[in-house]
């Protein structure tokens, strides 16, 4: 078993079987709620599946369907496929995730890798600290402004060429 990539800050310490690589952002201002239904959504597809699908919800050819932080959210005809109702296309989150499959399949190439043989084994979104700004009102009033950052992590798996799919 072989670790690729830096073994500390990471919730997975160990992962048993085959090699691992992996990849991490922190402090991205984007919506925690709007990554956390982007990561599951993601979660177990290979790198291939996962580029093809984050490039058609930028396409709004598919959206992404939003499981537990759906209050407010419209319904979605394109949602059908993942067995629920609602579901938007979450542009910056969907960007931010783009960004973060490149930067595993560097880490994939930079071993020696070829990332079509890996699948996202585990990703995992936590809230970061959010960033405070003040603005003045009318009659003296100060009102926040309010700025959402999120950390995310992902560690990929290269698939077993004996496992069936």
């Amino acid at each position: 078993m072989v670790n690729y990539g830096l073994s500390h800050r990471y919730s997975v310490k160990k992962t048993e079987g085959s090699e691992t690589v992996r990849a991490k952002a922190s402090n991205i201002t984007v919506k925690f709620k709007n990554l956390v239904e982007v990561a599951r959504t993601i979660r177990k597809m290979t790198m291939k599946r996962a580029n093809a699908y984050l490039k058609n919800v930028l396409m709004h050819k598919e959206c992404v369907p939003f499981r537990r932080f759906k209050g407010g959210v419209g319904k979605c005809s394109q949602a059908k496929q993942f067995k629920t109702m609602t579901g938007r296309w979450p542009k910056k989150a969907v960007e931010c995730m783009k960004d973060l499959l490149r930067n595993a399949a560097a880490n994939c190439e930079f071993y020696g890798k070829d990332p079509d043989d890996f699948f996202i084994d585990h990703i995992q979104v936590n809230q970061a600290p959010v960033l405070t700004r003040r603005t003045y009102r009318a009659h003296g009033r100060i009102n926040p402004y309010v700025r959402h950052t999120s950390h995310i992590q992902l560690i990929l798996k290269e698939r077993d060429p004996n496992q069936k799919k």
